[in-house]
């Protein structure tokens, strides 16, 4: 596509080249008539080097005398629109002694022409020259040289839609793939997760079998509260997936109400700095913010807490290291928590939000989940008009910042 698009560029440029060429071409032999005739309206036999171009927009044209404005400009017009060459343009006419324009004008090719010529011309162009001469001025010749180059302009655009097209078909191919990764990675979470309770309960069940059950009652009853308690794992696991897959932002019903968010970390934290405690860790508050009264839902405020606190408490390979705190921005209400953590690295920052996604780890399910703790954080942060930032380096742990809006 780079070829592609150096070879379009390079042949475009080699058309306007020519273009403009011929452009000056037509110019100078339009020019060269219009010399031409004032010559024999004079009668005059002489031989000059008629017209000559000063820079890229600028010509001038030598005579022997000098001419009414209005014939230079009915004679510039008919050669000019015989020339096929019917871009606007400016005209002087100057005084070969103090060579200072004596009479400009404007031709447009747009109109009848009535208009007062002395009042438009812009351009106050010299050539030191001790003949007379007249001079035109093209304000806008790029424009008129790119009008006369319709094939290369379309296909210009059209190489931009394909290539527009090319892109598009890239993005959705590693769009589908990594959709495809997640789902592959998904499908192995979810069997790994699955797989542990139903092999327990297929052995207590087994155990419950046997025809001498009934002679331990103790034994009898581990079993059955084994089976139990890993039938409600299971309903669990299978109820959260089921609950945030199908979390929709657009159809989610929040209570809304006004909430104490200090109040509200506080509550969360408790339970986790006793999980902090039992792995010799620490989880620390230091709310600073002097606004902290948010409009928003108390269940999942509540639970974007949890999840925020329990992906530290998970994700970290030592003792847990965790802090909680609180300021104010403007009318933003900012939470951050820091954890000493694995970290995550840099490539894979703006996709943990996404649903399903997990770093991946190849084979290795050392930590149980499917990818959807942050996803529904995020999504409830989006439906609380607030935002959510990640920093992280591998290795040092991670800081999430949290923003909602103050009440």
């Amino acid at each position: 596509m780079s070829g592609i698009i150096i070879t379009q560029i390079y042949w475009v440029n080699k058309a306007y080249d020519v273009q403009e060429k011929e452009t000056n071409d037509r110019i100078v032999i339009a020019m060269s008539s219009v010399v031409q005739s004032i010559m024999e309206i004079n009668a005059d036999s002489s031989v000059v080097e008629p017209v000559k171009q000063v820079t890229s927009n600028f010509y001038v044209a030598n005579i022997n005398d000098t001419l009414h404005p209005y014939l230079l400009k009915t004679l510039l017009k008919d050669e000019f629109t015989a020339s096929n060459l019917r871009s606007d343009f400016e005209y002087g006419i100057y005084d070969c002694f103090n060579d200072s324009i004596v009479f400009g004008g404007k031709v447009s090719f747009r109109d009848d022409g009535t208009s007062d010529p002395a009042q438009e011309i812009k351009f106050q162009k010299r050539f030191d020259k001790d003949g007379h001469y007249f001079g035109i001025y093209y304000p806008s010749k790029q424009q008129m040289i790119l009008g006369q180059m319709d094939f290369w302009l379309f296909s210009s655009a059209m190489l931009i839609i394909i290539i527009f097209i090319f892109v598009y078909a890239i993005f959705i191919i590693l769009r589908q793939k990594r959709l495809s990764e997640v789902k592959t990675d998904f499908i192995n979470n979810m069997t790994h997760e699955l797989k542990t309770p139903i092999s327990t309960i297929s052995i207590s069940s087994q155990v419950l079998l046997q025809s001498n059950i009934h002679e331990d009652p103790k034994r009898l009853h581990r079993f059955a509260e084994i089976v139990s308690n890993e039938n409600n794992r299971l309903k669990l696991q299978v109820d959260k997936v089921l609950q945030i897959a199908t979390l929709n932002p657009q159809s989610l019903e929040l209570k809304y109400e006004e909430i104490d968010m200090h109040q509200l970390i506080q509550n969360a934290a408790v339970s986790n700095q006793l999980l902090a405690q039992e792995e010799d860790g620490n989880l620390d508050l230091n709310l600073k913010a002097s606004s902290f009264r948010v409009k928003g839902d108390r269940v999942h405020l509540t639970n974007i807490l949890y999840n925020l606190m329990d992906n530290a408490l998970k994700y970290c390979e030592g003792s847990p290291s965790i802090t909680v705190s609180s300021r104010n921005k403007g009318k933003w209400f900012l939470f951050e928590l820091s954890d000493n953590g694995i970290g995550i690295p840099q490539k894979y920052q703006s996709q943990v939000f996404d649903q399903f996604f997990r770093v991946p780890k190849g084979n290795q399910h050392d930590v149980k989940g499917f990818g959807l703790g942050l996803y529904y954080v995020k999504t409830i942060v989006d439906s609380h008009k607030g935002k959510i930032s990640l920093t992280s380096s591998v290795g040092k742990g991670s800081t999430f910042t949290i923003q909602l809006p103050i009440q």
